[in-house]
């Protein structure tokens, strides 16, 4: 049984001309740009790289299934998705667009779905984004407080009652972060149900015993 170890790839997340490469299991490699400069989302975060290859297991069918990734970043998540086949819009605030679009440009020859970028500010009408997804992908979205509320309207607005949310996480013992972290999960658990997937369902390599992926779904 492989031992999970832990990721901390950010050290070499940054490496010069800022390409992670992100390997499938099936033919070439994601190349994602980041930025040095531009805050949190112009970096793919260990959480991203987890649920990504958590992807590839097959657990969950993706196959002309209607995805959605929220605050997708670079757009590991949402990319790796359309290469199996899912049809996928990631989404985020209008500064990622540009490096959106250009990691959807530079790996669509491995897309054999479909994928393309919208802005979708949390909180906001979600009007242009129904009917309900299949499946909602969340990486690394829950460390600002005040983008607990507008983040759980998003989901409310967007979940029928047969999307499956995956919510993957890296839980973070500084600062603030327990008590976002539990004020979230508190929140969520009035209108969803959570289920943690065990460890030794993440892929072999890319797994952490403090990353977390959580199936949710509507309450009944």
């Amino acid at each position: 049984e492989p031992q999970p170890r832990p990721l901390r790839l950010r050290a070499g997340a940054m490496a010069a001309g800022f390409v992670r490469e992100l390997e499938r299991r099936a033919g070439p490699a994601l190349r994602l740009e980041q930025r040095a400069a531009g805050g949190v989302g112009c970096v793919v975060w260990d959480a991203a790289l987890v649920l990504a290859k958590f992807l590839e297991t097959g657990a969950c069918p993706l196959a002309r299934r209607h995805v959605l990734e929220l605050g997708a970043g670079t757009g590991a998540v949402g990319i790796m998705a359309a290469t199996l086949g899912a049809d996928v819009t990631v989404t985020d605030l209008e500064e990622l667009q540009e490096l959106l679009v250009l990691n959807i440009e530079k790996n669509k020859h491995l897309v054999t779905g479909s994928v393309r970028a919208k802005v979708l500010k949390w909180g906001e009408d979600v009007t242009e984004f129904q009917p309900p997804p299949d499946y909602i992908l969340l990486a690394d979205c829950i460390y600002y407080e005040e983008s607990l509320e507008p983040l759980l309207k998003t989901l409310k607005d967007l979940t029928g009652p047969d999307t499956c949310v995956l919510c993957c996480y890296e839980q973070r013992t500084m600062g603030k972060n327990p008590e976002i972290e539990r004020r979230y999960f508190e929140l969520l658990q009035m209108d969803f149900e959570l289920e943690k997937i065990p460890l030794d369902k993440h892929d072999e390599e890319y797994r952490s015993e403090d990353i977390h992926i959580l199936n949710i779904h509507r309450k009944r």
